[in-house]
């Protein structure tokens, strides 16, 4: 039986998660410091999507038993991939830096993004909170799939021999000084490469375990 506070936590949690996001130093710190950007980017869709979807999934809110072709895991692990990887070339990601509605879109459509990813995993519970278990299946490879892609463009951003985003100033690391353009892009790409593809990663596992450790349900009774 599912714990009854567990919903309200996590939905707090992830708005905490979005106002840290929001409310403070990180919008403006975000215009010259890439890691201020990625930042933002996981706050929103590596924890804050997360959280909010592990609060609705399995409640009269939660929107997958009323659509659930919409809901497909793989085409929207998909969508989350090309969504991530289209605003991370240097154009519009030079939009996003410059301009207050272009930081909004893209930081906004991260969010629906990864709470499309983590509704399609996670939700659709029957009545008695058991998850269907061909969207289980599916939910490991879609979220497997997103921390790979996750973890590969962290790395490619990490290990770049130049910067990608020269635009940036770097910024003040306490204890270490100014950094540059490019280790200002090294730290982001670290970032997410550890916070993003470590969420994804144990969303999959965690799907994983529960495909293993609940039997499959008789499809008919004996007579």
């Amino acid at each position: 039986m599912r714990n009854a506070f567990a919903p309200p936590l996590l939905i707090a949690a992830g708005l905490g998660a979005l106002a840290v996001a929001w409310i403070g130093p990180l919008p403006r710190a975000a215009e010259g410091a890439f890691t201020a950007h990625m930042t933002m980017h996981m706050l929103n869709v590596a924890i804050a999507a997360p959280l909010l979807a592990l609060g609705i999934a399995g409640t009269r809110c939660d929107p997958v038993p009323a659509a659930p072709w919409l809901f497909a895991v793989i085409p929207a692990s998909v969508a989350e991939l090309l969504i991530v990887w289209a605003w991370h070339a240097p154009a519009p990601h030079h939009l996003a830096r410059t301009s207050a509605w272009g930081l909004v879109a893209e930081q906004a459509t991260f969010l629906l993004s990864g709470l499309w990813v983590w509704l399609s995993a996670f939700g659709g519970r029957t009545g008695g909170g058991a998850r269907d278990r061909g969207r289980s299946a599916a939910g490991v490879i879609g979220l497997l799939l997103t921390s790979m892609h996750m973890t590969l463009l962290g790395a490619l951003l990490g290990l770049a021999p130049r910067a990608v985003y020269p635009h940036h100033d770097g910024f003040v690391l306490p204890g270490w000084g100014r950094l540059t353009a490019l280790q200002d892009q090294h730290l982001g790409g670290a970032v997410m490469l550890i916070v993003g593809g470590a969420a994804y990663l144990a969303g999959g596992l965690a799907l994983s375990a529960d495909l293993l450790r609940a039997p499959p349900r008789p499809t008919e009774r004996p007579a």
